[in-house]
C-alpha cells in the first residue's frame, strides 16, 4: 500500500483544486447576468455562419488538411525512433551505422514536417486574409445601407471597432486557430493510438488525468468568455471616446477642458487595463493547471516505470523497458502540449467568437429605409416635388412635421425659413429618403419616393450642406469622388462656381492635399468645393442647407454669384437664416413648430406684414445697426 502513497498525494492535490474550480464555476453561473453574460448567439450559430464565409475557399482548407496529416507523422514517429535508439545503445552488438541510419530517418521526417508546416502557414495566411477581407467588405457595405437614424444611434468609434479590431480577431481564427485546433486534435488522437499500441496500461494511467483536463477546460471556457467580452466592450468604449474627443479637440482646448477629458480618458483606460488584467489572470490560472496535470502524469510515469524497470517487474501485467519509458515520456509531452496549446487557442477562439457576435449584430441590423419590392429606376427627373399631409417624428409622439403640404414646380427655386427646430432641414432630409415619414406622401414627378429605388432617387439630387465634409485626399478626388472626370470638366465646374479663385493660387492646384475633414481650408473654400462637387454630378434637383452661413463677406459674394448661376440648372430647395440670400426665390415657405405658417414670394410676404415681414425687418434693422457701428469705429 505504501508504494501508492505518491499517487494518493497527487490525486488529493488535483481533487482539491478541482473542487475549488467547480465551486467558483457554480458561483459564477448563478450570477452570469450580473457579470455581463449578454451574448444572444450560440456557439453553433456563430460557427455555422463563419463556416459559410469559409465555404468558397474549401479547396484551400482541404489542401491544408492533407498537409497537416503529413506534418503529424513527425509527432507520432519521432518518439518511437528515439525509444529505439535507447534500446539500440543498450545492446551488446551496437553498430554505429545503425545509429546513423536511424538519425537519418529522424532528420528526414523532421524536414518533411517543417516543409509541411511552411506550406500550411502560407496557404492559411492567404486564405484567411481573403476571408476576412470579404467579411470586412461586407460589413462596410452593410453599414453604408443603414439609415441616418440607425447610424446616429451607433457611435462612430463602435463601428470602427467592428470593422477594424473585431475583424482582426477573426483573421487570427481563420489563419491559425481553427486549423491548429484540428491539428492538435489529430496529434492527440495519433499519440493516443501510438501509446495504446506501445503499452496500454501506462496509457490508461495517463488517461486518468484527461477527465481533469476536460473539467478545467469547461470551467475555463466560462471565465474566458466573460473576460473577452469585457475586454471587447472596454476597447469599444475607448475607441468611441477617442473618435469623438479627437474630432472635437478644438472645442476642448477652446473651453480649457483638457484636464477633465484627460481624467475621463484615464478612467476608461483604467477600466480597459483592469479587463485586460482579468483576462490574463484567467488564462494565467488555467494553463499552469494543465501543465500541473502534465507534470503529475510524468511523475507517475517515472515512478511506476522506473520501479518496474529497476525491479524487473511488470506494471499491471505489462513489462516496461528503458525504451518504453523514454518513448512514453516524449509521447506525454506531445499529448499534453497540444492540450495546453488548445487552451491558448481556445482563449483566442473565445475572443474571435465574441468579436464575430458583435460583427453579426451589425450585419443582422435590418436597414429601416430600404427599396420596396416593386421600386423603379428613374432615368430622368423633371424636378416637380410635392408634400401631401406629411407627418414625421424622430422620436415617437414628438412630431417635427405636422401635416405639411406644398408643391414645387420644375425649375423653381423654393426657400424654407423659420426658427431653429421648425423642420426646415428635416424636409430636405425626407426628400432624399434619409428617413421615412410616418404619415402622408412625398412625390417626385408624381411618383411616391417610396416606389423609387433609393440609389436612383439620390442620383438625381445634389446636396450642399452647411457642415461641408471633405475627405482626406486631394481637391481633385473630393470634387470627382473617384468618378472618371477629366481635368477640363473639373476646371470648368470650378470656374462656374468661382472655386478657381483660390484653387489657382495653390501651388499644386487640383492636386493640393486635403487633410482630414478639410481642416486646411476655410469654411467658404470648403463650401465652394462642395458646390463644384455637386455641379459636376449634374443633379436635377439642388438642395442647399445654410450654404452661406458662417463665411466671410468676400466669399459670400462669390457664393451668391455661384447660387445665381446654379438656380438656372434645375429645381432648387434652400434653407437659409439670412433672408437677403433668398429674395430672388420663386416661393418662400415659412415654418413654425413643424407647420407652414406663410407661403409666397419675397414681395408677397412683405406685403402681408406677417411673421416673415417681422423676421425680415428684425434682420434689416440689425444689419443697419452693424453698418453704423462700423462707420463710427
Amino acid at each position: 500500500m505504501l508504494e501508492f502513497y505518491p499517487l494518493f498525494i497527487i490525486g488529493a492535490i488535483i481533487g482539491v483544486i478541482s473542487i475549488i474550480f467547480i465551486v467558483a464555476f457554480c458561483l459564477m453561473k448563478d450570477k452570469k447576468n450580473a457579470i455581463g453574460f449578454d451574448r444572444n448567439m450560440k456557439d453553433k450559430e456563430i460557427i455555422k455562419r463563419l463556416l459559410a464565409s469559409a465555404r468558397p475557399h474549401l479547396k484551400s482548407f482541404i489542401l491544408v488538411f492533407f498537409v497537416i496529416i503529413i506534418s503529424i507523422v513527425y509527432d507520432i514517429v519521432s518518439p518511437i525512433i528515439v525509444g529505439n535508439v535507447t534500446e539500440m545503445i543498450k545492446e551488446g552488438d551496437f553498430e554505429l551505422s545503425r545509429l546513423f541510419a536511424t538519425v537519418g530517418i529522424y532528420a528526414s521526417v523532421l524536414v518533411v514536417s517543417l516543409i509541411s508546416s511552411y506550406i500550411q502557414a502560407i496557404v492559411l495566411q492567404k486564405t484567411g486574409q481573403r476571408i476576412v477581407s470579404q467579411i470586412r467588405q461586407d460589413l462596410f457595405e452593410h453599414i453604408e445601407k443603414l439609415s441616418h437614424e440607425q447610424l446616429h444611434k451607433r457611435p462612430v468609434g463602435m463601428l470602427v471597432t467592428r470593422v477594424a479590431n473585431d475583424t482582426e480577431a477573426l483573421s487570427h481564427m481563420f489563419t491559425g486557430i481553427i486549423v491548429n485546433l484540428v491539428k492538435n486534435i489529430f496529434v492527440i488522437l495519433g499519440v493516443l493510438v501510438a501509446m495504446l499500441s506501445l503499452n496500454y496500461m501506462l496509457t490508461l494511467m495517463v488517461l486518468c488525468f484527461v477527465p481533469f483536463v476536460v473539467l478545467f477546460t469547461i470551467i475555463f471556457r466560462k471565465f474566458s468568455r466573460k473576460a473577452h467580452r469585457q475586454v471587447s466592450n472596454a476597447t469599444t468604449d475607448v475607441n468611441t471616446f477617442l473618435s469623438e474627443n479627437l474630432s472635437g479637440m478644438k472645442i476642448i482646448q477652446a473651453f480649457n477642458r483638457q484636464a477633465v477629458k484627460k481624467a475621463a480618458f484615464d478612467e476608461k483606460n483604467r477600466v480597459l487595463g483592469k479587463c485586460k488584467r482579468s483576462q490574463m489572470f484567467t488564462f494565467g490560472i488555467f494553463r499552469p493547471m494543465v501543465y500541473m496535470l502534465y507534470v503529475a502524469s510524468v511523475l507517475c510515469l517515472f515512478y511506476f516505470g522506473s520501479r518496474g524497470y529497476i525491479n524487473n517487474i511488470s506494471f499491471l501485467g505489462q513489462t516496461i523497458t528503458a525504451g518504453t519509458v523514454v518513448t512514453f515520456y516524449m509521447y506525454q509531452s506531445k499529448f499534453f502540449n497540444p492540450i495546453q496549446s488548445l487552451a491558448e487557442q481556445f482563449n483566442m477562439l473565445q475572443r474571435a467568437f465574441a468579436s464575430a457576435e458583435k460583427i453579426f449584430s451589425v450585419l443582422d441590423t435590418v436597414p429601416n429605409v430600404v427599396d420596396e419590392d416593386d421600386a423603379i429606376e428613374l432615368d430622368s427627373v423633371k424636378g416637380e416635388i410635392e408634400f401631401r399631409d406629411v407627418w414625421f417624428s424622430y422620436v415617437p409622439g414628438e412630431w417635427v412635421l405636422k401635416g405639411v403640404s406644398f408643391k414645387v414646380k420644375p425649375q423653381q427655386t423654393v426657400a424654407f425659413v423659420g426658427s431653429t427646430g421648425s423642420g426646415k432641414t428635416t424636409i430636405l432630409s425626407l426628400i432624399c429618403r434619409n428617413y421615412d415619414i410616418q404619415k402622408g406622401q412625398i412625390l417626385i414627378d408624381g411618383i411616391d419616393i417610396r416606389k423609387i429605388k433609393i440609389s436612383s432617387l439620390r442620383r438625381h439630387f445634389g446636396q450642399m450642406l452647411q457642415d461641408v465634409f471633405l475627405f482626406a485626399g486631394t481637391i481633385r478626388t473630393n470634387i470627382a469622388l473617384h468618378n472618371e472626370y477629366s481635368d477640363e470638366e473639373i476646371n470648368r465646374v470650378c470656374n462656374y462656381v468661382n472655386a478657381s479663385h483660390f484653387i489657382s493660387r495653390l501651388d499644386k492646384g487640383l492636386d493640393t492635399e486635403v487633410r482630414e475633414r478639410g481642416n486646411n481650408f476655410s469654411s467658404g473654400q470648403r463650401q465652394l468645393l462642395s458646390f463644384a462637387r455637386t455641379i459636376i454630378h449634374k443633379p436635377s434637383v439642388m438642395i442647399l442647407d445654410e450654404a452661406t452661413s458662417n463665411i466671410d463677406t468676400e466669399t459670400e459674394i462669390l457664393i451668391q454669384d455661384s447660387l445665381e448661376k446654379i438656380m438656372s440648372i434645375g429645381t432648387m430647395l434652400m434653407v437659409a437664416h439670412r433672408l437677403s440670400t433668398i429674395q430672388h426665390a420663386d416661393n418662400i415657405i415659412l415654418l413654425s413648430h413643424g407647420e407652414i405658417v406663410e407661403e409666397g414670394s419675397h414681395s408677397e410676404l412683405l406685403q402681408k406684414r406677417g411673421k416673415y415681414y417681422s423676421l425680415y425687418m428684425l434682420q434689416y434693422n440689425k444689419k443697419q445697426l452693424e453698418a453704423k457701428s462700423k462707420i463710427k469705429s
